[in-house]
């Protein structure tokens, strides 16, 4: 018996849901607003805005599906299944935060605020939901296939991410590594940074293309199909035992960038998720390139 297909409305937590629950009432909220020159009106009505477009997405799911609501802080507990329809709603950075636990489901991205929003990932309007809901289910769905990328640890642990991975320190501090090729051909460099960024064309939209901006690279941003990454070191400090000659490069599909810690403590992570990240220690490497996964945004 093949299962009906489940709609997986996925969303976060709006900022007038935060206020409410820093200070306990609308009206506390609103005075802590207002004693500091701001309003509680325009929070509040993009929280209505939000939860809104999430009843009516609700609403347009068949009646013969079944359907979940996930918030975002639960995403690394929530089991997708393969006959899933995700849906976000939201913020482009939602669909970016839910495609690493994805193995090919299709994803629509609904825009809860146009014009507030960039809408690079959540392309659509509330209105075309049963229609892309219906065509997702019966796998007629026009998709665009973004390309992904991993990081790898020499002690098995992977991360996942759309639109970059972070290689650095947990603090302010400055990042000790050997970088280079994974290829013993090519002789690593040591250097000291604020970290390494390895993005895709998903993320050329966003702080891959600030370090392409302040590097004045050359080289040719990704379109977000394609499978080739950037990557750029950010602020690598010349010294007589660190180079500043390997500070950026393009990775093609089969390529991949070998760091190799000499810092007591580097963290990984991807998307701007820190609470989700692999720790490394002292010489333990880590490998990053294109990932086999691709989220298969719904157009």
């Amino acid at each position: 018996m093949t299962l009906a297909p489940r709609a997986v409305l996925v969303h976060r937590t709006t900022e007038y849901e935060e206020l409410l629950a820093r200070h306990g009432t609308h009206g506390q909220a609103a005075f802590f607003l207002s004693s500091r020159g701001r309003s509680v009106d325009e929070v509040a009505e993009r929280h209505h805005r939000t939860r809104r477009a999430l009843a009516e997405v609700a609403a347009a799911v068949p009646l013969a599906w079944r359907q979940t609501r996930l918030e975002r802080t639960d995403l690394d507990r929530f089991l997708f299944g393969p006959e899933d329809v995700v849906v976000v709603v939201g913020q482009d950075g939602l669909v970016a935060n839910v495609a690493k636990y994805l193995s090919g489901q299709p994803v629509v991205g609904i825009d809860t605020d146009p014009g507030r929003n960039p809408g690079v990932l959540v392309r659509h309007r509330v209105a075309q939901a049963a229609k892309l809901l219906r065509a997702a289910g019966l796998g007629r769905a026009g998709v665009d296939e973004l390309t992904m990328v991993e990081a790898v640890a020499d002690d098995t642990q992977r991360l996942l991410a759309l639109n970059e991975i972070y290689l650095g320190p947990p603090s302010h501090q400055t990042a000790r590594y050997r970088i280079g090729p994974d290829d013993d051909a090519y002789r690593p460099e040591a250097q000291a940074s604020s970290g390494v960024l390895v993005g895709t064309g998903t993320g050329a939209t966003g702080w891959l293309r600030s370090l392409w901006t302040q590097h004045a690279s050359v080289l040719q941003l990704p379109a977000p199909a394609e499978p080739r990454l950037l990557w750029f070191v950010r602020e690598a400090w010349p010294s007589p035992a660190t180079g500043t000659s390997l500070v950026e490069g393009s990775l093609g599909p089969a390529d991949r960038l070998r760091v190799t810690s000499e810092s007591d403590r580097l963290v990984v992570f991807g998307d701007g998720v820190e609470s989700d990240a692999l720790d490394l220690s002292w010489g333990q490497t880590v490998r990053v390139g294109r990932a086999e996964e691709r989220l298969r945004l719904v157009t």
